[in-house]
């Protein structure tokens, strides 16, 4: 994790990260980009109007808004394996359909060429049989 950490702080992209670490969710993977923008989001100072809305509207104290959005995340968490999956399989459909497209666009192309030919053939054959009387 120290290692993925050290890689954020280079500002790596999310495919940046994919592409060094495959055994890795993209769900991981975000987290970590997310750890790193709040701590960039912690080092800005606020503006003056931002100072004035946190007068107006103090944080409570004892509200934990991060175990809050830990327990949405636990929810989701199956839902989200789910749509991973999904996905996962939808792109391996997906990459078997353009595999197969390209073997038929190929196919296509041949049989184009042939049946050029073949119209060639019958155009020189019918010009024989014309100039030869029949």
């Amino acid at each position: 994790m120290a290692e993925i950490k050290d890689l954020n702080k280079k500002s790596e992209t999310i495919f940046d990260l994919a592409r060094r670490f495959p055994n890795k969710t993209y769900r991981e993977l975000e987290s970590y980009k997310d750890a790193d923008r709040l701590e960039e989001a912690r080092q800005i100072p606020l503006t003056e109007s931002q100072q004035s809305q946190a007068e107006l509207e103090p944080i409570e104290k004892g509200v934990c808004v991060v175990g809050e959005a830990r327990k949405d995340r636990q929810e989701m968490n199956p839902k989200i394996k789910a749509l991973e999956e999904a996905l996962a399989n939808a792109l391996a459909v997906n990459e078997s359909h353009q595999k197969l497209n390209g073997t038929l666009q190929e196919r296509l192309t041949e049989v184009e060429e042939d049946n050029k030919k073949l119209a060639h053939q019958i155009e020189d054959r019918v010009h024989k049989m014309r100039r030869s009387g029949l």
